[in-house]
């Protein structure tokens, strides 16, 4: 159609202007999408960078703890003291000032002995004592034993008072650092692996403090943890996905444990201690409590994870069972359970995952208490390894400083091998429909 000015306003102009806008805005639109592709780049590189800025900084801090600072001494264990009555109880506190004042026997006075001694961790004396204890042959005679230096003079040689003057020396005095160059020099100072990192427990002293105490409780804790919240976890997910009815009930139900997977974990170390802990009286800083308290905030983790899981089965598979005749339960436990378990276990072990790492509700059941021992069972004071984590970062000593880190480095470590493990088991069991 023509109105008179050559232009035509008929069906077919109206497609051909529509297209021509289309056209026009094309570079936009193509601009637009590459900004939100560069942005979604430039988003996973600063995810990326923070994150390995953050693993670096851990692990510069904390792998120096991996290492400690020994001095050599020459202990004579005199027979005339040290007797097989009084191995036990003999005066070790005495053989290592002894030992130290016959490499420096200039050193004289109160105060200079008090100094030199202070070179010399106070784990030497029970080092020194089970030295006796469990080799006998050793009394009557002079062995050389690396025994742990004190945390200030660990510091030093590992350069973490890098400042010049008295700021670089930390706690210690000129002739100790004199003290210590000429132990350097006579190659009784040495770096060396620090077994008692990995097999000690809590300590008041930096260089006797290890992990292994809050490595054990952990394991106490996630067995309660696992035990409890698995199976029922699983339980209430069959039920809700295969047998319950769906009322207003269930979607008060299901919409309560997708409430629960998002609240904050300190509320449920709250009700914890007002209900395991004031209610029924199980013992503070049990493993057991721990395990209850966690097993309550994993469990919406794991029934999320499990209906997921057992959506995902194809309703084929229950129709074929069930017209071959097999019962509504036989149909779930034999076909379907089997085929969702592999997605239920990678859930279960991503919501352990999570327990590992979880502080605050364990804060409140009075799991951060000091505890030297070795948990020996479920019921026994304990502490757990991020619980360990942040009494060492409240710690002032600039050695705790290393130990926080390594620590770290020690929960991280176990954190990927359970989400490798949870990687590795659905990539074996995962199947396709």
């Amino acid at each position: 159609m023509n109105n008179g000015s050559g232009e035509r306003r008929n069906n077919s102009g109206s497609r051909i202007r529509t297209i021509e806008i289309v056209n026009r805005s094309l570079p936009g639109r193509y601009r637009a999408e590459r900004r939100f592709r560069l942005y979604g780049l430039l988003a996973v590189i600063a995810s990326l960078t923070f994150l390995s800025l953050l693993l670096v900084s851990i692990f510069v801090k904390g792998y120096t703890a991996f290492w400690q600072t020994a001095i050599r001494l020459d202990v004579t264990f005199d027979p005339e003291v040290f007797t097989p009555k009084t191995v036990q109880t003999a005066d070790y506190h005495g053989l290592v000032a002894r030992s130290l004042g016959g490499l420096f026997p200039e050193v004289e006075g109160r105060s200079a002995r008090r100094e030199l001694n202070a070179l010399v961790s106070t784990g030497a004396v029970f080092q020194l004592r089970r030295l006796a204890m469990d080799n006998p042959e050793v009394i009557g005679r002079t062995v050389s034993v690396w025994v742990p230096a004190d945390d200030d003079v660990d510091m030093w040689f590992k350069g973490h008072f890098d400042q010049e003057g008295a700021a670089g020396r930390g706690r210690l005095s000129e002739r100790q650092v004199a003290w210590l160059e000429r132990l350097a020099a006579e190659h009784r100072i040495q770096k060396r692996f620090n077994h008692s990192f990995f097999t000690s427990g809590d300590s008041r002293e930096p260089e006797l403090a290890g992990i292994w105490g809050a490595v054990v409780g952990s394991f106490y804790t996630l067995i309660v943890t696992a035990v409890l919240s698995f199976p029922i976890g699983v339980a209430a997910a069959i039920y809700l996905e295969e047998f319950a009815f769906k009322n207003r009930w269930t979607d008060l139900i299901e919409v309560n444990i997708n409430n629960l997977a998002a609240v904050p974990s300190i509320v449920f170390g709250l009700l914890g201690l007002a209900v395991f802990l004031n209610l029924f009286g199980l013992p503070r800083s049990a493993p057991l409590v721990g395990g209850l308290v966690l097993s309550l905030m994993t469990l919406p983790v794991i029934i999320i994870a499990s209906r997921a899981s057992l959506q995902s089965v194809p309703p084929s598979v229950r129709e074929a069972a069930l017209s071959v005749g097999a019962s509504k339960v036989q149909t779930v436990m034999h076909h379907v359970l089997p085929l969702a378990l592999p997605g239920m276990l990678t859930g279960a072990i991503i919501g352990m995952a999570r327990a590992l790492g979880e502080t605050a509700p364990l804060l409140m059941i009075g799991m951060v208490a000091f505890i030297v021992d070795i948990p020996r069972g479920f019921y026994d004071p304990a502490t757990v390894l991020p619980v360990q984590i942040f009494l060492w970062a409240d710690s002032p000593e600039r050695a705790f400083v290393e130990r926080t880190s390594a620590a770290i480095v020690v929960l991280l470590a176990f954190l990927l091998l359970m989400n490798a493990a949870a990687v590795i088991l659905r990539r074996r069991f995962e199947r396709r429909w």
